[in-house]
């Protein structure tokens, strides 16, 4: 049994989407976990439930953690870790080459320097590996001042205890309805959607589980995603009940690449915003969003069907991208 930090103490709410089920002819609701958690929440809160856990049961007094220059990751970690009394030490990497200085200075690099945080700066964004190693290279200077430190890895290969959080929501929704014919979930590190799958199979759904990609194509994201799954199992009876044939990737909102806007996701957040007021971050839930529409209209979503979209949050982000945003209006 794996130990729980609660950080998500109650359900998220699950609201129906009035105007927009009436503009795409389907029952639409929104799972709010851009609500979840502290430092304007978003769904790693839940991943960090099990890895503040782990941490806590290994008496670590330092967290140490790897994500992109403007990652909800690393700002839920240091705020996590602030709330228990925890160190945090975070490794930013050079995933998107924008120096504009909002990216630099505003969104979550603002408030990691709110909150405290020892920020780190790695400059290769995709060596996840190498990232992982630097990490470990200073716990072990901490471990000679006498520190505890925990790492929250980076690359594959690990115990994905995140996606312990997502099959933890799946049955927080299926509470709440468990009548969804259709998910659809942003789908980067893998965490989230092989977790959300992952719980729902193991819970009798068989709801379609769609991912957007948000950093690679639908190829390397389907073997991503099986991979993670594979893992999960060996700590997660309920990812036994995954097949292959559950994994359902769409990309048609990547272009043009990991962090940077384009015209799908632009329209997605113009669409959010001006139908039902709420707003999309345009690193992940423009692009996971943007899977709804694009999906109606080429019949994977059947008209009629009852569809939940997973709000991630990382509307941190929008203020980092304030120079780029334009596009959206």
């Amino acid at each position: 049994m794996h130990r729980r930090a609660v950080i998500v103490s109650d359900p998220t709410p699950l609201t129906r989407l009035p105007v927009l089920s009436g503009t795409l002819g389907i029952e639409l609701f929104i799972k709010r976990d851009d609500l979840a958690g502290p430092s304007l929440g978003g769904n790693k809160a839940r991943q960090l439930e099990y890895y503040f856990g782990a941490a806590g049961a290994a008496g670590a007094d330092t967290i140490l953690i790897t994500g992109a220059v403007q990652s909800n990751f690393v700002r839920l970690a240091a705020a996590v870790a602030g709330s228990l009394g925890m160190r945090a030490i975070v490794q930013l990497e050079e995933r998107v080459a924008d120096d504009s200085p909002p990216y630099r200075r505003s969104g979550n690099v603002l408030l990691l320097q709110m909150l405290g945080a020892e920020v780190m700066h790695y400059p290769e964004g995709e060596d996840e590996a190498g990232a992982d190693r630097a990490l470990e290279n200073r716990a072990a200077e901490l471990k000679r001042d006498g520190r505890v430190p925990y790492i929250i890895p980076l690359a594959e290969g690990h115990p994905p205890l995140g996606a312990l959080g997502y099959v933890d929501a799946a049955r927080e929704i299926l509470a709440q309805d468990a009548g969804f014919d259709t998910f659809v979930v942003a789908s980067g590190s893998g965490a989230t959607h092989a977790g959300l799958l992952a719980g729902l199979r193991g819970a009798g759904s068989r709801a379609q589980v769609i991912g957007s990609c948000v950093r690679r194509d639908r190829v390397s994201q389907t073997a991503r995603i099986g991979r993670v799954t594979k893992r999960l199992a060996q700590i997660c009876e309920d990812a036994r009940a995954v097949r292959d044939n559950d994994i359902l990737i769409w990309d048609g909102a990547l272009a043009p690449g990991y962090g940077r806007i384009g015209p799908v996701a632009a329209d997605a957040m113009k669409m959010m915003a001006t139908s039902e007021g709420l707003l999309l971050d345009p690193v992940y839930t423009a692009r996971s969003f943007a899977a709804v529409p694009a999906l109606v209209a080429d019949g994977t979503i059947a008209p009629g069907s009852r569809v939940c979209y997973i709000h991630t949050g990382g509307l941190a982000a929008l203020f980092a991208y304030s120079d780029h945003i334009g596009g959206a209006n």
